[in-house]
């Protein structure tokens, strides 16, 4: 398979063979049509220092110095002088040696040097009788070869600087696309975190709540207990509490705002069997469901679903020990679900008791979730009493 142009020149050896295949050229034009000492060595000089262009591109400065060597020493521009001194002025640009208005002006000092010493030769050479002296008419043609090396300087330096801009651009966009990859793998390990705290916090709170709600419950319901007996259940559920709260600060450190949820796994057909688990830990739920039942997308089930499950934890935690009664009302409409879940409770703590509470992510997961299909979650006490969570679900 044959390799493309651009691979041949990136690989690390291009320069030193490139290098050597122009000094070996060189050698052979110089044997064929051999000059002074002075432009043999300058051009020799010239080919050879572009071995090392890419190791040290300040050594192009030294290649077109010899070339205007060469030059201004014989009269005849060898064809090796023409091929790697703009090559010089190509490297100086590309690696912005130099800022390229200043390649440009030296470049064209050093054409008018090389000229001003062409004049002077040609003014001691008898053969060009015609060489007009400065002042006189057609005096402006003698200045021919500053104006043709202007305009090779010219195009070698823009050509290397239109290279080089390609190439810092075609960098600036690569790491600007890393930068990007990096900062929407940093948002989907923050919405990964959220979703893993509201899951852990629906799931655990409500299995460790009806730990503590069974322990306690037990001392009340249970015949006969020893002292003994009754203090081991109430330690279990002062752990279990003491356990919540813990589980609370540490769901802090994965919780972000904003964050996105999983793939979801309760759906709206289970939600018999978590009244049936309220009921098994002395609570009194009932269901009622409104309107025809609509399938609705997994994410709307998982939504419902979660705010039935921490608004049954909440009652447990806030009425422990308590004959509490819970409502749950489903109401499918024509464009959207409703939730309620009422109870008859002591209702939501005092200010004072509130403020001694630590933060909990119940009520603001509830509302995420809600807002996570376009809907809308109010909590707060009841017309009757006790606490009503009401949630709105359009699709």
């Amino acid at each position: 398979m044959r390799k493309p142009p651009a691979a041949w020149t990136d690989a690390p050896a291009h320069p030193y063979v490139s290098g050597a295949v122009l000094t070996a050229g060189t050698i052979v034009e110089l044997c064929y049509f051999p000059g002074s000492l002075t432009m043999t060595v300058a051009v020799v000089l010239c080919a050879a220092s572009l071995m090392w262009r890419r190791a040290c591109p300040p050594v192009a400065l030294l290649t077109v110095a010899a070339a205007f060597v060469s030059f201004g020493a014989d009269t005849a521009l060898s064809f090796s002088a023409m091929v790697c001194g703009p090559m010089g002025w190509y490297v100086l640009a590309r690696h912005r040696v130099l800022h390229p208005a200043l390649l440009v002006a030296g470049g064209a000092f050093g054409a008018l040097s090389v000229n001003l010493v062409h004049i002077a030769s040609w003014a001691r050479d008898d053969r060009l009788p015609n060489v007009p002296a400065f002042g006189q008419a057609g005096t402006l043609s003698l200045f021919t070869e500053t104006f043709g090396l202007s305009a090779f300087v010219l195009a070698a330096v823009a050509l290397g600087d239109a290279v080089r801009s390609r190439e810092q651009a075609r960098q600036d966009r690569a790491l600007a696309q890393a930068q990007l990859i990096a900062m929407e793998r940093r948002q989907a390990a923050e919405a990964e975190r959220a979703a893993i705290a509201r899951e852990l916090h629906d799931i655990v709170a409500h299995s460790v709540s009806m730990i503590a709600v069974q322990a306690e419950s037990a001392t009340y319901t249970t015949p006969g207990l020893t002292p003994a007996a009754r203090d081991g259940f109430q330690q279990i559920a002062g752990t279990a509490r003491a356990s919540m709260a813990e589980l609370r600060r540490l769901l802090g450190v994965l919780h972000e705002d904003g964050g996105a949820a999983t793939a979801p796994q309760p759906s709206l057909d289970r939600l018999g069997d978590l009244i049936e688990q309220h009921r098994t830990v002395g609570g009194s739920a009932e269901l009622t469901v409104t309107g025809e039942r609509v399938p609705l997308p997994a994410s709307w089930e998982l939504s419902a679903y979660r705010i039935v499950q921490e608004s049954l934890t909440n009652v447990r935690k806030h009425s422990p020990g308590a004959a509490t009664s819970v409502s749950v009302e489903l109401g499918y409409g024509k464009d959207r679900l409703t939730i309620r879940v009422a109870d008859d409770g002591p209702g939501p703590p005092g200010p004072a008791a509130a403020a001694d509470a630590p933060p909990g992510h119940g009520l603001p997961g509830m509302r995420q979730r809600a807002a996570l299909v376009g809907g809308t979650l109010t909590a707060g006490p009841g017309r009757a009493g006790g606490f009503l969570v009401e949630a709105v679900l359009p699709w």
